[in-house]
Order: structure tokens, then C-alpha cells, then sequence
């Protein structure tokens, strides 16, 4: 290893300072996908989760067209904060496993996120290149299951399986207020179990050189997140009322929201964005070349 030799620092110490202005003067771009069955309040967690930045001057409405009977949907916001500015896209999926026969209900959303993928790439070995291509590529996938208490569905099972294979998945237990305490520990344990049997790989995918095992023990702990969607407040706590009571938001002892908000933004967002090049991007590459 290089010393300074006693002529003071090198200067690598600042390394951290230079990307830090690289990321103030780009920008980043994420990608976030909600998918799930209608009426498991996926619009409403979403407002919850970017609240202070829904329905500001920068959104705009990016619509791609609906493929099959799945319409998808795409929002983005421009969000900026201490300096740094993040293009945050919101893509529903509307109308996801809603129908009689749900046999590839997925599909449709796997042609979109191989459709952003192929974007993307085509702009890529262009041989004149833009200076910054536009990143349409899906970084994450929250996946909502339905509170029922007991297994993941068939449907889900199977849309789990093959999404998968093409992003970042983490599944979400929405309505998490109507299962009791006891009641949703029994039934995160059954989805992880079913999870492990059907060998469905979910985020995060690789450990080598990247997580120490506090930081894969604090993600893994949450999975799958129980959360709970809100606009109400009360005495400036975001709640939720119901039957059985209050549930407060924020509290992490009534559902995982934090846990989920940290993760998503504070902790691993720039890792989201990384595996999905790294690792779902290349392998598209590769087959497509």
C-alpha cells in the first residue's frame, strides 16, 4: 500500500466529497413498483410513504400504454433535499389479479419491466450516445399480499416466482391492522416459509463484499414488511382507526412502516439501483445480445 511519507495526506479522504457533488449535480433516478391485488390500499401507502412530495409542481404523469388487461400506470416526481435531487418514479399496476382466470396475470408486468430494460439498452450501443440516458428501469418491486392469516395465495406464488427473476422483490403484508400481534408473527413466518419452499429469491439477492451480516440481519428482520396506509392525523401522529383501536404509522410496534421507509430511501436505495444493473440488467443484456 502507497503512504504519504510524512508529506501529509494523499487526499483520498476526499473521495467521498467528490461523489457526493457527482450525485448533487446528476441527480439520481429510482424506480419504484407497487403490485398487488385492488383494494390492499397500495395508493394509499404510497401516499403515505412520499406524503410530503405527492401531487407537488414536479410531478408528471408518465403513462406507457397498457398492455393487456393489467393497465399500468407511471408517476414521477421530482424531489429535492439538502442538495440532492431525485427523479422518483411511481409505477401501479391497476387491475393485477383482479379477474376470473389469472393464469400469467404477471406477464404483462414482466413485458414492461423487460420493455424499460430494452430502453435502456437500445439507447445504450447506440454509437452516438446521449451524454445521460433516461433510467426507466424498475430498481424495486413492492409486492402487497393479502392479510389472509394463513399461505400465500397460488397467484402469488406464481407471479412471485417469475417476477423475481426480472428485479429487486419485496413483499409487502398490506392491512397489516386487521391481524392481531400474534396473528401477523404466525403469518410473516408463513410467507418466509413459503418463501424458502418455492425458492423465491427476494431482495437481498447477493451478500458477497456488500452486506455485513448486522445489515442483512436488520433487512431480513422486517421481510415481509407489515405496513399500514394513512392520511389522518392526529395530535401530528399519522393514525390509522379501526376496531380494534388506534394504530399509529410511525409506531414500530404497531407495523413496520419506518422499518420499510429507512430501507427503501435512507438505507439501501443506492444497492436497489446497483443490483438492479449488476445483476437483472446484465443478465438481460446478455440474453438479448
Amino acid at each position: 500500500a502507497l503512504t504519504s511519507k510524512g508529506n501529509g495526506p494523499v487526499g483520498f479522504d476526499l473521495l467521498t466529497e467528490q461523489f457526493s457533488k457527482e450525485i448533487r449535480k446528476e441527480g439520481i433516478q429510482y424506480n419504484i413498483m407497487v403490485v398487488g391485488r385492488s383494494g390492499l390500499g397500495k395508493s394509499t401507502f404510497i401516499n403515505t410513504l412520499f406524503k410530503d412530495y405527492d401531487n407537488d409542481e414536479g410531478s408528471e404523469e408518465v403513462t406507457p400504454r397498457p398492455p393487456q388487461t393489467t393497465s399500468i400506470r407511471s408517476v414521477a416526481h421530482v424531489i429535492e433535499e439538502k442538495g440532492v435531487r431525485v427523479k422518483l418514479t411511481i409505477t401501479d399496476t391497476p387491475g393485477f389479479a383482479d379477474h376470473v382466470d389469472n393464469s400469467e396475470c404477471w406477464e404483462p408486468i414482466v413485458e414492461y419491466i423487460c420493455n424499460q430494460y430494452e430502453s435502456y439498452l437500445l439507447e445504450e450501443i447506440k454509437p452516438e450516445r446521449k451524454p445521460y440516458i433516461s433510467d426507466t428501469r424498475v430498481h424495486c418491486l413492492l409486492y402487497f399480499v393479502m392479510p389472509t392469516g394463513h399461505c400465500l395465495k397460488a397467484v402469488d406464488v406464481k407471479a412471485l416466482k417469475r417476477l423475481s427473476r426480472f428485479c429487486n422483490i419485496i413483499p409487502l403484508i398490506a392491512k397489516a391492522d386487521t391481524l392481531t400481534r400474534d396473528e401477523l408473527a404466525d403469518f410473516k413466518k408463513r410467507i418466509n416459509e413459503d418463501l424458502r419452499y418455492h425458492q423465491i429469491e427476494i431482495y437481498p439477492l447477493y451478500t458477497k463484499n456488500e452486506y455485513s451480516s448486522e445489515e442483512l440481519e436488520i433487512i431480513k428482520a422486517g421481510i415481509p414488511y407489515a405496513v399500514i396506509g394513512s392520511d389522518a392525523y392526529e395530535e401530528g401522529k399519522l393514525i390509522r382507526k379501526c376496531s380494534a383501536g388506534t394504530a399509529e404509522i410511525e409506531n414500530p410496534e404497531h407495523c413496520d412502516f419506518v422499518l420499510l421507509r429507512d430501507m427503501l430511501i435512507r438505507n439501501e436505495m443506492l444497492r436497489l439501483i446497483k443490483s438492479t444493473k449488476v445483476l437483472f440488467y446484465e443478465s438481460f443484456r446478455k440474453n438479448y445480445l
